[in-house]
Order: C-alpha cells, then structure tokens, then sequence
C-alpha cells in the first residue's frame, strides 16, 4: 500500500504534477532517449518527495528525464522496513511502468540480524530487481582506541556481504562527514574494503561529503577508494561564519575537477543527485523541491556532458 492521505496533502500534490507537466519544467523523454543520455545512470535520493504515493513519485521523476531513483527502505522511509514484502513490489512496478529502475535502494542495515530484518528486507529488494543498496553506518566510539575498531566491523560487513552476494544485490557504503562516522577519512573504509572482492561490495563515493572531511584532498580521497566505487552521490557543502551548509550544486565548495576527473574515468555506474537542502518533512515544499532537483539535475549533467 501506499503512505496514507496527509492533510492539504491533494492541494500540494496537485501543484506538484502541474509543476512537473508545465513547459520548461521537464520533458518526458522515451526509454530509447534516455538511453542515449550518455553513460552515466542518473537518479535521485526520493527522501523529500515521500509524501507522494509510488505512481505520483514515477511520473514526476520520469518526467524529469531520471533513469532511476534511489529510495529509502527503512524506518520512516517511502517503504516501512515491517512491510516491505507488501509495499516494495508496489514500488518498484510504479517504477516500472515509467521506465525507471530502482537504482539505489537505501537502508539501514549494516549486518546480518533480526532486528534489523536483513533477509527479509534484502530478500524482497532481489525479488523486485533492485541490484544495490546503501548500508547503515557503522560508528567508532570516540573513548576507544580507533583502528581497534576495524576489526569490530570487519565481521559484521562480511556476514553481510556474504548474504547480499547470496541473494544477488550488492551492498555500498557511503562516506559521510563527521566527527565518529567510519568511512568519513576514506582510508579506513578502504582498508576494509581491501579484504573485498569489488564485484561484491562497493562505495557510493559522496563528493559533498569527502570535500567537508577532505577539502583540497577529494582527489586523494577518490584515487584510494577508486576500485571499489559503485556509485557517485552529488550534494554541494558551503560554509558561513565557519557554519557548514547544503545549497545548489555548482554554488558552494565542491571542486568543478571532481566532475572533470569523473568524465575521464572509466566509471559508468549510477550518478545519484541529492537535494536535501530544503528540508523533508514539509509537503507544501514539494513542488520547490521539484525545482530545485531539476535545476541540480541540469547543472550535474552540464558539469558531466
């Protein structure tokens, strides 16, 4: 089933497909189009669009020109982990009916158990066609001794891997800015991920994200998690009064050379646009939102064309 009706929510939503449909919006490319976009998959993180239902959420993405999406299995996700089995199937065949793949499937698992409804999450996510999806976190605990920790997680991502590869879908793991998060220094996820064969669990390598962490050194970042790269999240860090901020691509720090280096890569996996600077909890926003994902949607392919 579908996320149930919210309050107004038919006043914004009916904004939101005439906002998707009007000239200059976006124009609904054929599935041979889009195909000749070039060789990236391009998709976007659907977080700020989950208060439309799975076939409101297709179209207005299809129109936009998307090959995919990357939606959220998880707690207070577009898909409750509790009723995957019944509400993922719906997902992926509104997706299928316009042309999109589920690309990217985002959890909140990071290693095989119960509570976290693994198997059954990933069981399901298989059956549906979906091919990757985006681990959970792991954290260090500041008051421990760091690289003691590796061997804490080391397991835990092999069990899961070791299942994942079991059932078909592929595990990747993000890096992401702050204080206690591994994978954010980039050279303790790729220590880890060395013990890995790169067909079995990848990185979406998050250029925001490495430029906060790493600033002038993204391209060392990028060079020592190279062989495992999966995927590309784009997002655009800025700072204010030493405040750090989310903005527009092509508007904040992220060095233009990213984009540059990418093109002259042989990497041809999925490109995932995230805007998520607008906030999510708003469905009146929905229709800004839509904006200002096909504005960042063109600047992403004008920087990679």
């Amino acid at each position: 089933m579908t996320p149930p009706p919210i309050p107004s929510r038919r006043r914004f939503l009916g904004a939101a497909a005439t906002l998707a449909l009007a000239p200059g919006f976006g124009v609904r490319l054929s599935a041979e189009d889009q195909k000749k976009q070039g060789r990236f998959e391009f998709c976007t993180f659907t977080k700020p669009l989950q208060h439309l239902s799975y076939a409101e959420m297709a179209k207005t993405i299809a129109a936009m020109g998307f090959d995919g999406i990357e939606g959220a299995v998880r707690p207070k996700g577009h898909v409750l982990p509790e009723r995957v089995e019944e509400d993922l199937p719906q997902l992926a065949g509104a997706l299928k009916a316009e042309g999109l793949s589920f690309t990217v499937m985002t959890t909140a698992i990071n290693e095989v158990s119960d509570e976290q409804m693994t198997e059954k999450i990933l069981r399901a996510a298989a059956a549906a066609g979906v091919k990757r999806y985006r681990m959970g976190y792991y954290k260090y605990d500041l008051a421990k001794p760091i690289r003691a920790q590796l061997d804490e997680f080391r397991p835990r991502l092999k069990d899961l891997v070791a299942l994942s590869r079991e059932l078909g879908i592929k595990p990747v793991y993000q890096n992401h800015s702050g204080k206690d998060y591994f994978g954010g220094p980039i050279w303790d996820l790729a220590e880890v991920l060395a013990d890995h064969d790169p067909a079995h669990v990848g990185v979406a390598f998050d250029i925001g994200h490495a430029t906060v962490e790493g600033a002038k050194a993204w391209p060392l970042h990028f060079a020592v998690i190279r062989p495992h790269l999966d995927t590309v999240y784009v997002k655009e860090p800025s700072w204010k009064d030493n405040v750090l901020g989310w903005g527009p691509v092509g508007e904040g720090a992220v060095d233009k050379g990213f984009f540059k280096l990418l093109k002259e890569s042989d990497f041809e996996g999925p490109v995932s646009v995230h805007v998520e600077y607008l906030g999510h909890d708003d469905p009146a926003k929905v229709p800004v939102v839509l904006a200002a994902i096909e504005k960042d949607f063109a600047t992403v392919k004008g920087l990679l064309s």
